[in-house]
């Protein structure tokens, strides 16, 4: 598709309605994290490395904004185009797979689990990169902080199955 990269906002609304179904749905995942057992998570030996579990709720409500907007920006290309309908398709589906690790992680007390998930998930991001990239350069820029965090976050859950045989 041959078109400028240059973002502008045509439908602030639109944007806003994004952002939040993002921030929203991103937020289901947080719910087992939450209400789950959290004593069971606390027993379990973890990295040197691991941040604090403050840092957990501001970084992912970043990365949920960011990627409303980043499928906004593709969405704003026109749904009619069928390189759009497949990139929010992508999308969607490597937001499944998000929601879906803190099931296995938590809700199943399964790091192994939520390891096989999340190996997943970072496959799905650089899809959705990818097929971003081809319809609107700028909105597949957005998901770079979301496949560098769930970079990390991959390290960090093979390292806690690695410490907890």
């Amino acid at each position: 598709m041959e078109h400028s990269n240059r973002i502008s906002i045509k439908s602030p609304v639109a944007l806003l309605a994004f952002v939040l179904a993002s921030v929203v749905a991103g937020s289901i995942g947080s719910l087992v994290t939450i209400t789950g057992p959290a004593s069971w998570y606390s027993l379990l030996v973890k990295p040197v490395f691991q941040p604090p579990n403050w840092i957990f709720g501001p970084m992912w409500t970043l990365l949920f904004i960011l990627m409303g907007i980043a499928a906004y920006l593709i969405w704003e290309r026109g749904i009619k185009e069928p390189e759009v309908r497949f990139a929010l398709s992508v999308f969607c589906i490597q937001f499944v797979f998000n929601i879906l690790w803190s099931f296995l992680f938590f809700g199943m007390q399964s790091p192994l689990l939520g390891l096989l998930d999340i190996i997943i998930l970072w496959w799905l991001i650089l899809a959705t990169i990818m097929t971003f990239y081809r319809v609107r350069k700028s909105a597949a820029y957005f998901l770079i902080p979301y496949i560098a965090w769930v970079s990390f976050a991959t390290i960090l859950n093979a390292t806690i199955v690695l410490l907890n045989p």
